[in-house]
């Protein structure tokens, strides 16, 4: 992979720019997006983003192609560099965003081999579960559509869509590869600790993602806050485009409890009329931007 200059080197005064437009979490083909990296730069200059972070999981393929890109067409767009690493805590698969990396970083590059490395016995193991249900070589077909990026089980449920074995994606979640169904395999990721203090060592921050989609009751919620806060945390993400003004202002009080910065994005993984690039974001008025940490 082409290494690029970390963005920790870049000028951040895009963030006081009044309407600055801003999107902190997508991903690409590289990982469980549809698009390209130049297709999502592109889509990105549509909806007049000024910044916007790549944060695919498990891996930083798809940086170095973007940033080529932006600066071969000249592009006003700001680029952070972004990872949104899987973890496991308590049971639960926990993803954290790290923004704001150097992709020099030794540790986050041993870090990221060591996750392909678990994402790809477990795409194997998953083959051999849906090989039991009657449904043979699923796997090269998964692998196929993953290219060269981190295979995820969304690349399973593809496979099972083109085959005509589900009539959704989700049904594919649902019926087979989703947690304690027939062909579901058992993750074995790093923990929440190694995840930060790798991002940390890349010169970056460490964001929990999506806080509310962990199926995760408030107490339990609360647990994880704490223990990422412990761990040496740096933000929640508060504001996502589907997110009840509620659930914001719950995030919000998080934050502002346990003295985290505040993240936002859109965790856009290809184009839909529920969610897309930018949509809905805005930084709660209290909060405390993560960009700030930049600085």
């Amino acid at each position: 992979m082409t290494l690029v200059s970390s963005p920790l080197r870049q000028d951040f005064s895009i963030f006081t720019k009044d309407g600055c437009r801003i999107d902190l979490h997508s991903h690409t083909q590289y990982s469980d997006g549809s698009l390209s990296p130049q297709a999502l730069i592109n889509r990105a200059v549509n909806f007049q983003l000024d910044v916007l972070a790549i944060t695919d999981h498990d891996t930083v393929a798809a940086l170095a192609i973007a940033h080529d890109y932006i600066k071969a067409q000249n592009i006003p767009l700001t680029l952070i560099n972004g990872i949104e690493f899987s973890t496991l805590w308590q049971g639960f698969e926990i993803h954290i965003v790290g923004l704001n990396i150097d992709l020099n970083s030794l540790s986050l590059q041993a870090l990221i081999n060591q996750q392909q490395a678990r994402r790809e016995q477990r795409a194997v193991t998953l083959g051999a579960k849906l090989a039991k249900c009657g449904f043979a070589e699923v796997y090269p077909e998964a692998k196929a559509l993953a290219q060269q990026g981190s295979i995820t089980r969304a690349h399973f449920a593809k496979a099972l869509l083109q085959r005509g074995v589900v009539t959704q994606m989700q049904k594919a979640f649902d019926k087979y590869i989703g947690k304690g169904k027939r062909a579901y395999v058992k993750p074995d990721w790093c923990d929440i600790e190694t995840a930060v203090a790798t991002i940390h060592q890349a010169g970056g921050v460490a964001i929990i993602a999506h806080p509310l989609r962990y199926d995760l009751s408030g107490k339990w919620l609360r647990r994880l806050i704490v223990h990422f806060k412990e761990v040496g945390g740096n933000a929640l993400e508060v504001v996502l485009p589907q997110m009840a003004p509620q659930q914001r202002d719950l995030m919000l009080n998080y934050c502002l409890e346990y003295n985290l910065h505040a993240s936002m994005g859109s965790d856009f993984h290809y184009p839909s009329r529920w969610s897309d690039l930018g949509r809905n974001l805005a930084m709660p008025e209290k909060a405390i931007p993560v960009w700030q940490l930049w600085h």
